[in-house]
């Protein structure tokens, strides 16, 4: 039993020195991206579709036609 104990401590260490491996990466720009800034304005840029006004609906007088 004890050596559930000691495993679980140790798994527990090694997490946490991963852990802390990783903030110091983060930390120093190991994960920044240098290169996509530099050739972005090379790609075309993608097209916004605007929404066109609402529209109205036809009065009910021009749709009903009454015959006489």
């Amino acid at each position: 039993m004890s050596i559930i104990y000691m495993l679980l401590a140790i798994s527990v260490v090694v997490a946490l020195v991963f852990f802390a491996a990783f903030i110091v990466s983060v930390r120093k720009g190991q994960y920044d991206d240098t290169y996509t800034p530099s050739v972005r304005m090379l790609f075309d840029d993608e097209l916004v579709k605007e929404k066109s006004a609402p529209t109205t609906p036809e009065p009910i007088e021009k749709s009903i036609q009454i015959k006489e």
